[in-house]
């Protein structure tokens, strides 16, 4: 939806961040879920698979790891990929739909994407053996996931995000879907037993 708006190529990558291209411009589009997307201040945004294993060989036991290392390693892994599509477009962002439940409230944000300076993050275990990462004044700005490695970071919501409300449009009668996409009764076939199915 936001590529055909811009004008630009809807080309979804493995890396997630430069889904939408417009010359030397590209994007990262992320959508979630939130039951007050015209308030909220943060959400989380899914930002990959950031897996020790696979980029660094890394298949010590993680609970005796040292966790300031593990997280070095974990937005090292987030900026390689930042850097590497950065290197092919001069301009790269981020563009975040905060659907509401009933998609009646939505908002939308972009902020440009940036890599992250591993030393301005502590990190430490939470209650749900996940690893968190915080910035100096002890804020939550990333999550990783031991079993998926999945990284998450949590991004705020700007003031001035664009909020859009939609009227709930009334149940259309079965009748007028019916007839616009041309159905008829030959489209149903009933079958009753396995001799009409050559299953005999």
């Amino acid at each position: 939806m936001f590529a055909r708006i811009v004008g630009a190529d809807w080309k979804p990558s493995n890396v997630g961040l430069d889904d939408i291209v417009l010359g030397d411009c590209a994007w990262g589009a992320k959508t979630v879920k939130h039951s007050a997307p015209f308030t909220v201040n943060r959400v989380r945004l899914i930002s990959g698979r950031n897996a020790l294993v696979y980029s660094y060989d890394d298949t010590s036991d993680l609970k005796s790891a040292d966790v300031q290392e593990m997280g070095r390693k974990i937005l090292t892994i987030y900026n390689s990929r930042v850097w590497a599509v950065r290197k092919k477009y001069r301009h790269l962002r981020t563009v975040v739909l905060i659907k509401g439940d009933e998609l009646t409230e939505n908002a939308v944000f972009e902020f440009e994407t940036v890599a992250f300076n591993p030393d301005e993050y502590a990190w430490r275990w939470n209650e749900n053996k996940n690893l968190e990462g915080c910035d100096g004044a002890g804020r939550h700005c990333f999550t990783w996931q031991p079993h998926g490695s999945q990284f998450t970071i949590m991004e705020t919501v700007p003031d001035d995000r664009l909020r859009v409300r939609v009227k709930k449009p009334e149940p259309l009668p079965r009748e007028v879907v019916l007839d616009a996409v041309g159905f008829n009764s030959e489209w149903v076939q009933v079958i009753r037993g396995e001799a009409q199915l050559g299953l005999d």
